[in-house]
């Protein structure tokens, strides 16, 4: 069974909802949002929860970096969209799969980075606070 090591920046509230899960599944996607976007490289992961979550009154000005394994024929039925410079390129997996993909995921969905932006005050629970204390960038 082979892989395909992804990633998915997230703020506070889908980081509770990914927890919720026990680590398993990433939350449906809101009415306004068509596609649910993981992507390929963890640099550009970082970049958007550092510079675009830790902005976000909505995600508690927190980014936090998920890092995921996936089926690869899963991962494969989703060519990859590059949407600016060399390394921002994402699988774009509309928001009806999500299900399914979700399903294709093995193991557990990990956080490997932490991002607090200046506006951040508390955090949402005491199991996130937990979390934010044990991962090092």
């Amino acid at each position: 069974m082979k892989t395909t090591t992804l990633y998915r920046p997230v703020g506070e509230k889908e980081m509770i909802l990914i927890m919720e899960s026990g680590f398993k599944k990433f939350p449906p996607r809101l009415e306004w949002q068509p596609i649910f976007y993981p992507v390929l490289n963890e640099e550009y992961a970082s970049e958007i929860a550092e510079k675009w979550n830790t902005r976000d009154e909505a995600g508690n000005y927190l980014g936090f970096v998920t890092r995921f394994e996936v089926l690869e024929e899963t991962a494969d039925q989703y060519p990859a969209q590059n949407v600016g410079a060399r390394n921002h390129n994402e699988l774009w997996v509309p928001s009806e799969e999500l299900n399914s993909f979700n399903k294709a995921i093995i193991g557990d969905i990990k956080v490997t980075k932490v991002f607090i932006g200046d506006d951040f005050k508390k955090a949402g629970n005491a199991e996130l606070e937990d979390l934010m204390l044990n991962i090092k960038n």
